[in-house]
């Protein structure tokens, strides 16, 4: 993955094991954002998490917030997804945040197959975006990272390798990263003792349109009209609402399932047809 640069936005991770934060000190310090530990489990919520957000927001240090995962199966994941938007709304929502919320998601305690643990991790953000109106971001370990799959390619990165020289590596899924979490043991004024340090893959400024209120992956593409066909489709388009598959209209929309099973019972009736 790519290496660091100057000039790249610099933050903090924080939750209860942090205590008082002098959060004023710590914007004066240069930290630029910060992700705080909102909840963990079905039920956990971090003690600090409101006084945190509050503070971070006072301060103008940029918000965000994570969830720290421990289900061992898709329904559970759906459950702790719903815990996290309940205790974001305490503060506002997701929506009230300055950046997305986080799922974390670094260990096995189950001892999931890979397959599983993507399964897992695709449940709880499509639960928690469908919840939020936000599309989530990914924090996990270098190592942790191999066990996800290319369902989880469309997710902003958030990984920790503890180097300043050593990058994050390559996986299947992820060739770079978005937040490079660097170290566990960084000193910021207005935090006694050890905190975790990040960085953010451009200035402040980039951090602030990158992930922006109005949805996460909108930076420069354009929507489309769903009632105008693609020039690469044109002629499959025409074939199938020629032959009855589709009814013709919104060939840019995404199929629902009800459009599928009309679409198939419609190719079923026309392979019987051409049987008898």
């Amino acid at each position: 993955m790519q290496t660091r640069k100057k000039g790249n936005a610099q933050g903090i991770d924080v939750s209860r094991y942090q205590g008082n934060i002098d959060w004023k000190v710590v914007k004066a310090d240069g930290i630029s954002f910060a992700f705080i530990k909102a909840s963990q489990g079905q039920r956990y919520v971090d003690p600090t998490f409101i006084t945190n957000a509050k503070g971070a927001r006072a301060a103008g240090v940029l918000l965000g917030a994570y969830h720290f995962v421990d289900a061992t199966s898709v329904e559970a994941a759906k459950a702790e997804a719903r815990h996290f938007a309940e205790v974001l709304e305490q503060i506002g929502g997701a929506k009230a945040l300055d950046l997305p919320a986080v799922m974390d998601y670094e260990n096995n305690p189950g001892n999931l197959s890979k397959t599983l643990i993507s399964a897992v991790a695709l449940a709880f953000l499509l639960e928690l975006e469908r919840l939020t109106g936000r599309k989530p971001i990914i924090y996990t370990g270098n190592a942790f990272a191999a066990n996800f799959n290319a369902s989880l390619g469309g997710y902003k990165l958030w990984i920790a390798r503890y180097s300043d020289t050593r990058v994050p590596s390559d996986t299947a899924t992820w060739k770079r990263w978005d937040i490079w979490q660097y170290s566990d043991s960084g000193k910021i004024k207005g935090i006694a003792g050890n905190v975790d340090l990040n960085e953010f893959d451009g200035t402040a400024d980039e951090l602030r349109t990158r992930f922006n209120k109005k949805g996460e992956n909108t930076v420069t593409e354009k929507q489309r009209d769903i009632n105008k066909v693609s020039p690469w489709a044109a002629d499959v388009w025409e074939e199938m609402t020629k032959n009855g598959y589709f009814d013709g209209t919104r060939p840019g929309a995404p199929i629902t399932r009800e459009e599928a099973a009309a679409a198939l019972s419609r190719l079923r009736q026309n392979i019987l047809k051409g049987d008898k």
